[in-house]
């Protein structure tokens, strides 16, 4: 993507369709006046009273508990310096999204126009009551490490600059695994750090208390090595000053074994690498370019561990594995501050994470066969489910051993599975989804590429690495619709009317009269039919021309599966196609299947769907739990539409007796486990948390996914074609600009999983 697009994108998404990225969300009912008499006057008094007898009540009452304040001056914003407390917002607010996405924490962001220690400090104190912790971020160095020691000291609330710690925890586990591949222990490595600043302080200060020495690290400015001549220096940087002569860093980096990067792009040269010592860990962490490239550090030296601050490289060390995991854990033991034992849980959690077996739905989030730890693999993956119920806990038992925790945890697994509950809506599978995408991009048709709202979804797909689009339509209107976009990147336009494309028409329809001239259709009516663009795309699926094709947007959804099915033939044994749809729930994804195709399916055909649906959770790396629905439970109506759902079960439970899935069964009870445990103890769904709905027919299904759509807000990915033998998928007439990428990064994953089953 270039900078413009970047530029332009950018502002849209903070602009519309509200502007900024967070907000305030009631948790209590407010419909009635009697719930507007209990949240405000007169029944507000009592909570009041209660807190005035016991501050701690505080806890009990408000979202205190549960709520962080992100803070700023704006005088160290990413890289782009001192641009005051106003244009750091934007960067806060972020920051709050990150950490209720990952942690389920609620931030209010301040942004405090001083550049006054004290005030600031002052400022902060004096706000901090409503707080249940607090968030340093983007405060210049030196004053970040004052600002921090006496807020630490003086309140008695956790405090933490994430942009010192965060980098220097998540850094410290990674350091702490690289050690042990590559047999080195950390009181015998010599360490060259580029970078002087609060990071790479706060990082080296960690360091030594995983045992690296002090004396065995020379640090550089960007004036040179840290020497006790310079005066310049800050109190903190003369700790790590030198009585030694200026030397340059590839002088310094002859037989280094670490070398921590927090400083610019392509400082370090492939000399300074080879001069290092066998095994070097390289930790080059400037963005948006590390100080040497990683393919350039892996093409250089075969035994280099090397990590980078890059999402596209192995071994990202990013913040976001830490602080809202650290936070998290500090809340929910009430601790007074964050100290170094908590710290120290922390890194050493992440680091024994990354050597456990990595769930199935962290090796599909990165399009892997199997992560395995090791030199490309010494941190967890940020979009790792377990980071929140390893992390969390780790950070608050330290609090509580170290005796800094006012509300110590007695039932840990309780705890797990509030944790779990606060996993919340599953944004993260979208962005797995993407993610693993991106992994093998495929070039998809888009079948209505002369509507907007299409083409900004190809140019999304093409500019995030998702796919390559090939665009259908007219081409005159494609290429004014473009120039309108700033969509200036080369890609395949294609008209299926025009007659340059007769040729390939009528190889088409040639190719389609063969497998279809025992049904009625003549040679001529199969190549008019490609002159009809979902024709024409699914021919070029067919024949290789494309990977996968999407369509749908203008048209109704019967319309425009008739080619397909026509077309494009089944996946190998299997006699029925189905759809499912992925929604985003608070609850985490949850399947909802037929939502499109079959009006009123059999029981044979229930349990094909069923399995069909397994199989396709699998793919996005769930392990489903199934619950088949109806409007009876267990054989308490022998009305037809319930009995042939009781007879799907019993075959799958027959001949699939390892598939999680039972019913009939009534969608709340369902959903609800303890009123299914209470009443149904001996369900095969007693305990366990359903993730897969499947309906009775067409009609229940579609209605239940359009109301959670617009009445709850939930996100749907969908609906997924099931049971075809080439990736084509068809949006909901309508779709939005977003739906259509979701569905996009479906269709090449599906794309994917095909060539990988070849």
């Amino acid at each position: 993507m270039d900078k413009n697009s970047i530029r332009k994108e950018a502002l849209l998404y903070h602009a519309k369709p509200t502007p900024g990225k967070i907000q305030v969300v009631p948790t209590k009912k407010y419909a009635t006046q009697r719930d507007l008499s209990l949240a405000y006057s007169p029944g507000v008094a009592e909570p009041c009273l209660e807190i005035a007898k016991d501050i701690n009540n505080v806890y009990k009452y408000t979202a205190k508990g549960n709520l962080v304040a992100v803070i700023t001056n704006g005088t160290a914003v990413l890289g782009l310096g001192d641009i005051g407390p106003e244009a750091s917002k934007p960067v806060m607010e972020g920051k709050g999204l990150l950490f209720k996405i990952f942690a389920d924490i609620d931030v209010f962001d301040i942004e405090i126009a001083t550049k006054d220690i004290e005030e600031f400090i002052q400022t902060v104190k004096n706000i901090a009551p409503t707080f249940g912790g607090i968030n340093l971020e983007d405060i210049k160095a030196p004053e970040s490490f004052e600002i921090e020691r006496r807020l630490v000291e003086e309140l008695n609330i956790p405090v933490m600059h994430d942009d010192q710690h965060g980098t220097a925890i998540i850094s410290s586990a990674a350091l702490l695994n690289a050690l042990e591949l590559a047999n080195k222990k950390a009181e015998d490595v010599k360490m060259v750090v580029s970078g002087a600043g609060s990071a790479a302080i706060a990082c080296c200060d960690l360091y030594i208390l995983l045992g690296v020495k002090m004396e065995n690290i020379l640090m550089f400015n960007s004036k040179g090595v840290l020497t006790k001549d310079n005066l310049s220096l800050s109190v903190l940087q003369q700790k790590y000053a030198k009585e030694i002569q200026p030397m340059s860093l590839e002088e310094a980096l002859v037989g280094a074994d670490i070398f921590l990067g927090l400083s610019t792009g392509d400082i370090m040269t492939p000399q300074m690498l080879l001069g290092m010592a066998k095994d070097p860990i390289v930790f080059a962490m400037a963005n948006p370019d590390p100080e040497i490239g990683y393919n350039l550090a892996i093409a250089t030296r075969k035994d280099v561990i090397m990590a980078t601050g890059r999402s596209d490289h192995p071994n990202q060390v990013n913040n976001v594995l830490g602080f809202p995991y650290i936070f998290r854990g500090a809340l929910d033991v009430r601790a007074t501050k964050i100290n170094e034992a908590m710290k120290m849980a922390a890194v050493q959690a992440l680091a024994a994470l990354a050597k456990e077996n990595v769930p199935e739905q962290v090796n599909v989030a990165y399009g892997e066969v199997k992560i395995n730890f090791g030199r490309d693999y010494i941190i967890p993956k940020p979009f790792d489910p377990r980071l929140i119920t390893i992390v969390a806990p780790a950070v608050a038992k330290a609090a509580m051993d170290s005796g800094v925790a006012l509300n110590p945890i007695t039932d840990w697994d309780k705890y797990q599975e509030e944790l779990l509950d606060r996993l919340g809506n599953d944004n993260k599978m979208v962005r797995s989804i993407t993610n693993r995408a991106k992994t093998n991009p495929k070039k998809i048709v888009f079948a209505e590429a002369d509507h907007l709202d299409v083409l900004k979804a190809a140019q999304i797909v093409l500019e995030e690495g998702i796919g390559f689009p090939i665009l259908l339509g007219n081409k005159e209107i494609i290429t004014e619709l473009k120039e309108e976009l700033g969509f200036d990147m080369e890609v395949p336009i294609i008209d299926p009317k025009i007659k340059e494309e007769e040729s390939r028409r009528n190889n088409f329809g040639k190719a389609y009269w063969e497998t279809r001239q025992r049904r009625g259709i003549s040679l001529l009516d199969a190549q008019k039919l490609m002159r009809e663009r979902n024709y024409f795309a699914a021919m070029m699926v067919n024949e290789g021309e494309a990977d996968a094709l999407v369509t749908g947007y203008s048209r109704s959804y019967p319309s425009v599966v008739k080619p397909m099915l026509q077309l494009i033939d089944k996946a190998p044994g299997v006699t029925l196609v189905a759809t499912t749809n992925m929604m985003m729930t608070n609850r985490g994804p949850m399947f909802l299947s037929d939502t499109a195709i079959n009006i009123d399916p059999t029981a044979d055909d229930l349990a094909k769907i069923a399995i069909m649906t397994a199989n396709s959770a699998r793919m996005f790396g769930i392990e489903p739990v199934i619950a088949m629905v109806s409007f009876s439970n267990f054989g308490s109506s022998t009305n037809p539409s319930a009995s042939k759902v009781r007879d799907a079960v019993a075959y799958l439970h027959k001949n699939y007796p390892d598939m999680v899935i039972d019913g009939e069964i009534q969608a709340d009870f369902a959903l609800n486990p303890d009123m299914l445990k209470a009443k149904f103890p001996f369900s095969k769904l007693a305990g366990k948390k359903v993730n897969t709905l499947i309906f009775p027919n067409l009609a229940s299904a579609n209605i239940t996914y359009k109301l959670l759509k617009e009445l709850n807000k939930v996100d749907s990915i969908g609906p997924i074609m099931l049971g075809m033998g080439k990736p084509v998928h068809i949006f909901q007439l309508g779709a939005s600009v977003e739906e259509m990428v979701n569905m996009v990064a479906i269709a090449v994953i599906d794309a994917q999983e095909k060539e990988n089953n070849k």
